[in-house]
């Protein structure tokens, strides 16, 4: 089986015809469905945010089989994410891709877990305290991307569970929680 780092990918991979658009339709649907699943899994791994459709993205091509996806089949597969909730695009020229391998909703529910489980209930944090504190080492909050992340506490803002003030700066952004 072929890894990409520690990553081990899946068989069709090695199988040229996935890196071709299919003109089949029940070949398509298929075959855009495991491009979701290897793009959402290998950047939920890799812990990777955003993917641009004109820069090396290590699943875009396979040297082993000399292979690369076409510009055409990145916007396809990326697309699709994004009608399903699964991604957002970041321009309206369609280049970059933030991509959910969790959902805001999701992402909202780790936090709270995050919030239970450290007993800060009651606490207040910095945004950055989450994303790349102490408590948050080992957590998939650990290093998540900014933008996600600020979604995510508004979120639960909206539904009473904390309240964002806003420090000096926007790199002290506080939060207080309230579970």
């Amino acid at each position: 089986m072929q890894t990409l780092g520690e990553f081990k990918l899946p068989n069709f991979f090695n199988y040229p015809p996935y890196f071709t658009l299919q003109p089949v339709k029940d070949t398509r649907e298929k075959q855009i469905q495991l491009w979701k699943e290897l793009i959402l899994e290998y950047c939920r791994i890799q812990k990777i945010f955003v993917v641009a459709l004109d820069e090396d993205f290590p699943l875009f091509s396979n040297q082993v089989i000399e292979r690369s996806l076409s510009h055409e089949a990145r916007e396809a597969f990326l697309s699709a994410l994004v009608s399903e909730g699964r991604a957002e695009w970041l321009d309206k020229s369609h280049r970059k891709c933030l991509i959910l391998w969790h959902r805001i909703q999701d992402w909202a529910d780790l936090i709270i877990s995050f919030v239970k489980d450290n007993g800060l209930e009651d606490s207040v944090m910095t945004v950055d305290e989450i994303r790349s504190g102490i408590e948050s080492r080992g957590t998939e909050l650990h290093g998540m991307d900014r933008t996600i992340l600020m979604r995510s506490l508004k979120h639960l803002e909206h539904k009473g569970k904390l309240a964002i003030f806003k420090g000096t700066s926007a790199d002290d952004e506080g939060i207080k929680f309230s579970i």
